[in-house]
């Protein structure tokens, strides 16, 4: 069962005191506190856990401090939706806010490789009023003979360049925990110019110490990716791991599922689980066109098959997209057959914004037929 409590409850109120008095005297229950910081408010979610179905919520929802209560189900106890639209979903970061009805874009550098490409993709970014992007310092690869990322050696003039640009949040893989004090030491070093969102690759969607080391720290959000050969259930499992030790702000993204089925495409793209997920939880949801196309095919209406594959995702309500960009793909040290041009950002986010209109105007028209039937 999940008690929430009223909207900015004080931690020293007799209210607060006195509602968890009772819920930690209760037999066979064991507590567990989270804290969710909206753009606006601190809620404060009490989890009870263990023998809880002799409970009774309406005795829970009447303590002082509870605005509600609400029985969970056993998967995504945290990061659940539980069939109550009220709970909030997402979050703000860094003055960014990432929920499920707004939309933020992350085009940039799949692996940084220079710090002049690094600058004509975050100057192009502000340029194009854009406050997010992806920067990839630390590469898992298949190959252990391919360029692994620069790893720390780039935190400097990455950050610095993005605060010179107005970037406020760089999405970054990390492979190890020992990254999380890497990146963090080098923010504080520089004053905090930009942030980062953590991102785990589909590669360690099972990696479990790991998660449990990103859960850990409050200060920075995650992006999971889906394991590539594993199930969705088995993916949303992972984000809870991030939500059970603490940190519940937590994107998921979408990036194809590793099969022959998928060919001529990299992965086969499994963006028709958007509003899956969304239904399922309370995260935000990413996709990743490029690694899920993971080349610049053009179909025979002019568009690129990615650009394609992004406008299905974003009709079905996407919440954020990472996106493959260089300035010389022909260079980069990563993924550059895949990677958009410079001259292809400009319409590429103008198709992004007039696929999110069109989401909301698909809202829209089915809310009306709603209304009608119910009259």
């Amino acid at each position: 069962m999940l008690a929430i409590l009223h909207p900015d409850t004080p931690l020293d109120s007799d209210a607060y005191r006195q509602t968890m008095h009772f819920l930690e005297n209760l037999p066979g229950v064991s507590v567990r506190v989270h804290e969710v910081q909206g753009a606006s408010q601190k809620l404060t979610e009490v989890y009870l856990l263990g023998d809880t179905k002799s409970l009774d919520r309406d005795e829970i929802a009447a303590l002082p401090a509870v605005e509600r209560a609400i029985r969970i189900s056993e998967d995504y106890r945290i990061l659940g939706r539980h069939h109550d639209d009220q709970r909030q979903n997402g979050f703000t970061y860094n003055g960014v806010t990432f929920d499920q009805q707004n939309l933020n874009v992350f085009a940039g550098l799949c692996a940084v490789d220079t710090p002049e490409h690094v600058d004509i993709m975050m100057r192009a970014l502000s340029e194009h009023g854009q406050q997010c992007t992806r920067m990839g310092a630390y590469k898992p690869r298949t190959n252990p003979y391919s360029f692994q990322g620069h790893g720390s050696a780039c935190l400097p003039w990455v950050f610095e360049t993005a605060g010179k640009h107005g970037i406020k949040v760089i999405a970054m893989e990390i492979t190890h925990e020992s990254h999380i004090e890497e990146i963090d030491q080098c923010l504080e070093k520089l004053g905090r110019p930009t942030g980062v969102m953590l991102q785990v690759g589909t590669r360690n969607t099972q990696n479990f110490e790991l998660l449990k080391s990103i859960g850990r720290q409050s200060i920075y959000p995650v992006l999971l990716k889906r394991g590539f050969g594993i199930t969705l259930n088995e993916s949303l499992n992972a984000a809870e791991y991030l939500a059970s030790e603490g940190n519940a702000n937590v994107v998921f993204c979408l990036r194809g599922m590793k099969t022959d089925a998928g060919q001529p495409h990299r992965n086969m793209v499994d963006f028709a689980h958007v509003s899956t997920v969304k239904r399922l939880t309370r995260m935000p949801v990413c996709i990743d066109p490029s690694h899920s196309v993971g080349s610049r095919e053009r179909a025979p209406d002019g568009l690129l098959e990615v650009t394609h594959a992004t406008a299905q995702g974003i009709i079905a309500g996407a919440n954020m997209v990472l996106a493959d960009f260089h300035p010389k793909p022909e260079k980069a040290l990563v993924d550059g057959p895949q990677a958009l041009l410079m001259s292809e950002l400009s319409p590429f986010l103008a198709d992004i914004q007039l696929c999110h209109d069109t989401w909301k105007e698909r809202q829209r028209l089915y809310s009306a037929s709603s209304r009608t039937e119910a009259t």
